[in-house]
């Protein structure tokens, strides 16, 4: 079953349709779907596909060979190029009679077998670009060698390309597409719990229950995702002890890097290294308070739900779960549950605006949006804004997040347009986000303002 994709698959066809040369990029984390959205592109096309091994370079041109062989003849032949380069070369001459899709998966396996491939694809671009009609797609799952030995500016191929990708996990309303039997709040928890990782969410069946998904997966030993995200670390980085660590302390309440380096035992300039790496995987996000760059003020925070959920749970009850005891350790999780999925209601609320503005529909014309923390000098002490999203220095947006049982009364919006006076915006629009709903007080006040928009939960998945 293929879900989403639209716009990338919409992109790769009109990239087909050029008829012409073409160099197509594609990356992005492991389980994110990048094959299935090539095999759903080249099914009905002539297409030859490879997925490169972690093996020698000549384990790796036999089956490149063989996938060749297999579209030229439509047979298993045994005949073996005697190079990557006498292969490729062949694929190219081809190409220049017909319009042929070579689609090599796992980039990365096969250019560090052969140190001289990515040399020889430049080589072999710069001779035939102009007479083949072959569509050339490199697609890996390591990010950083594809950042690096693929699109920087020092690589080979670079200028080569004639399109890149970088595919993302879905979002919420994308993710809501995989399950037809889960209620609206449940569809929630499974993008709190899993994200929008294709593969995650298959690990989800909506004939179960939100527990009985969290004891199948995370709580059970024997799970694929149980050990999913230090498996993954140890695939993209040297150094999974030290990453692992640094994950550990911002799940457990560390934001800031000097809390970080902290909890890790590890200087500040060390932490901020591995920082980096985790941010370009996706895994990690370092924030500002919306519209200022100060990083003093920089904090961090778990952006993929799955390690976010993982590393907040699982570690603390790892002993229990090993004993098979899943029922206790979600009994000493399910406490927390409602406060995790804050940030993620948070989440969901920053896409649902995102989809109103670029529907025309929202009341203030954004260009980005974020959270903002800071001093207020009135009451002498921190504050913190959920959404805060500028259209110009007169205008702006103010929201309010609340995953709460109780619904939203008037002293959260009297709070929320009390916090927006700090700023100097003389056009002023609020949000307010809720699970479960509104106060008549609160009702009433937003229809006297009449710059309020309250949106529950359910009116919001009603417009997705």
């Amino acid at each position: 079953m293929f879900i989403g994709r639209e716009r990338e698959l919409a992109t790769l066809n009109k990239v087909y349709a050029s008829d012409k040369f073409e160099f197509v990029v594609i990356y992005g984390r492991r389980r994110v779907g990048k094959t299935a959205l090539i095999s759903q592109f080249i099914d009905d096309k002539n297409a030859i596909y490879f997925m490169g091994v972690e093996s020698n370079a000549k384990q790796n041109l036999e089956n490149f060979s063989k996938s060749i062989m297999s579209y030229h003849t439509g047979m298993e032949v045994e005949t073996s190029f005697l190079s990557f380069q006498a292969a490729l070369e062949y694929v190219f001459k081809l190409s220049e009679k017909e319009r042929i899709i070579l689609a090599i998966d796992e980039y990365p396996y096969v250019a560090r077998s052969s140190k001289s491939l990515a040399s020889t694809i430049q080589l072999l671009i710069d001779q035939y670009k102009d007479s083949s009609k072959l569509m050339l797609i490199l697609c890996g799952s390591s990010m950083s060698y594809m950042e690096d030995h693929v699109l920087a500016y020092k690589a080979p191929l670079y200028g080569r390309r004639t399109v890149q990708m970088k595919i993302l996990p879905f979002d919420f309303e994308e993710t809501c597409h995989y399950f037809k039997n889960f209620t609206d709040e449940e569809n929630a928890y499974v993008y709190g719990i899993v994200g929008g990782t294709p593969q995650y969410l298959l690990q989800m069946s909506d004939t179960l229950s939100i527990e009985d998904n969290i004891k199948n997966t995370f709580l059970n030993p024997n799970s694929a995702l149980f050990e999913e995200p230090e498996n993954l670390l140890k695939q993209e980085v040297r150094e999974p002890a030290l990453y692992n660590a640094i994950i550990t302390a911002i799940a457990t309440g560390a934001s800031r890097m000097s809390e970080i380096s902290g909890k890790v035992g590890e200087s500040t300039n060390i932490c901020s290294a591995y920082m980096k790496n985790l941010i370009s995987l996706g895994i990690i996000e370092k924030e500002t308070p919306y519209g200022e760059k100060a990083s003093r003020k920089a904090i961090y925070s778990i952006a993929d739900n799955m390690f976010r959920f993982w590393y907040r749970f699982v570690p603390e009850n790892n002993s229990i779960i090993a004993r098979g005891a899943a029922d206790l350790a979600y009994k000493r999780i399910e406490p927390y549950l409602s406060d995790y999925m804050g940030k993620v209601f948070e989440d969901i609320c920053k896409q649902y605006l995102w989809k109103l503005l670029l529907n025309g529909e929202c009341p203030v014309e954004f260009s980005s949006l974020g959270r903002w923390w800071g001093n207020d000098p009135k009451e002498k002490r921190q504050t913190e804004i959920d959404i805060l999203a500028e259209q110009d220095k007169n205008t702006a947006l103010f929201g309010e997040c609340k995953w709460t049982n109780e619904k939203v009364d008037l002293g959260v919006l009297e709070t929320l347009v009390k916090r927006s006076e700090l700023f100097p915006y003389q056009n002023v629009h609020y949000y307010l986000f809720a699970k479960t709903g509104f106060t008549k007080g609160c009702t009433d006040r937003a229809n006297e303002m009449g710059n309020i928009s309250l949106m529950s939960y359910e009116d919001m998945v009603s417009t997705m």
